[in-house]
């Protein structure tokens, strides 16, 4: 039988995924900020 590796914990596919909605999240982030003209902390209400 194939050993199966578990989707959870450091595993690869973790960490590809991790990784890819990091870039997601940074581009998300850096689309609003040009949209809007303010910093994600004043968006917030954090500054």
């Amino acid at each position: 039988m194939e050993k199966q590796e578990s989707k959870f914990g450091f595993t690869n596919f973790a960490e590809i995924w991790n990784g890819r909605l990091a870039m997601l999240g940074f581009a998300i982030a850096l689309g609003t900020e040009l949209m809007t003209g303010q910093g994600i902390l004043s968006q917030l209400g954090l500054m």
